[in-house]
């Protein structure tokens, strides 16, 4: 089996060598490029003879797949796959096994930390300290107490929860899938109409499909209380990005904190958030730790050497 890691995957060139010689061993090659490039004619050559090829987040669709004609497996060191043209692979007898879970802590954490950020203003306050200027009046918000609403109830929206729960937050949840633990924490499920209405903090964990374009919609947005904000982990488009800078533009709510958008930054310089007022932007880093790249390259080795025994694990498709 050729193995083709089509881009860094967060692994150092001593860590490469020795995945190449283990699957050298075992009579594989494995083909390792240290740098990112999503050109669809460089994806294509890098993946056109691969049995088995590794990447992230790069979109592939069935342009490439198609030019993909020995690809059995598709191994995606994240956790979403809206990326990767699912049918085409369906329909091709392409696998597809991902991460899943490899992040779960660092999202948590980052979510939190986003809500850190926009309460107690940490990065413009931070700003105004390197221009020599005080507090003056500002005043911030403590999360003690606060209703948060987590919209989606996997691995990440759960864990997040059970997190506000020990920094004495009141926390409701919404999602179509009801989850056990979610339950024995004595967290209640309402409609997503209710979590709008009575969240301080609303905390997007949901994944991006047909059912979730644009969930967060400027409908939904006019339920908010003035006083709440929005932290944006999961995916850009579960949010109407043009409705979510009106809504903080007119002061419909006082904050967001987003880590995820239409597109992988950079961002082009006309994008709405950019100008918002009380927003937080990152460039898409709630999955980069050292410890998630760690545990994440693990799993991916995992699901490459169990799908060659014929149990394949993480399967998405």
């Amino acid at each position: 089996m050729k193995i083709i890691a089509v881009e860094p995957i967060g692994i150092t060139t001593e860590l490469a060598e020795e995945i190449r010689k283990k699957y050298n061993n075992q009579g594989h090659e494995f083909v390792y490029y240290p740098d990112r490039n999503e050109a669809p004619d460089v994806l294509i050559e890098r993946m056109k003879e691969a049995d088995i090829a590794i990447l992230s987040n790069i979109k592939i669709d069935n342009n490439i797949l198609s030019k993909c004609k020995n690809l059995k497996l598709l191994d995606i060191a994240f956790t979403g796959v809206d990326h990767i043209d699912i049918e085409y692979c369906k329909q091709n007898n392409i696998s597809v096994c991902n991460a899943s879970g490899y992040a779960t802590t660092a999202v948590s954490e980052l979510a939190i930390g986003l809500m850190l950020d926009v309460y107690r203003k940490i990065s413009f306050l931070n700003q105004k300290t390197r221009e020599l200027q005080g507090r003056g009046s500002i005043l911030g918000c403590q999360l003690k107490n606060k209703t948060v609403g987590i919209v989606g109830t996997g691995a990440i929206g759960c864990e997040t929860a059970l997190m506000l729960q020990k920094l004495s937050c009141n926390v409701i949840a919404y999602s179509r899938t009801v989850k056990a633990e979610i339950i024995k924490a004595n967290i209640p499920y309402v409609s997503l109409e209710e979590l709008m209405e009575r969240s301080d903090i609303i905390s997007l964990h949901t994944p991006l499909n047909p059912s979730t374009y644009h969930l967060i919609s400027k409908d939904m947005l006019k339920l908010c209380k003035p006083s709440a904000i929005l932290i944006n982990t999961a995916r850009g488009n579960v949010v109407d990005i043009d409705a979510l800078a009106e809504a903080l533009k007119n002061n419909k709510i006082a904050g967001a904190g987003i880590d995820v958008f239409e597109k992988e930054p950079p961002l082009p310089e006309s994008h709405p958030l950019l100008n918002a007022p009380n927003c937080i932007v990152l460039p898409h880093v709630g999955y980069a730790t050292y410890e998630a790249f760690e545990h994440r390259i693990k799993i991916i080795l995992d699901n490459i050497d169990k799908w060659l025994e014929g149990n394949t694990i993480n399967k998405v498709c």
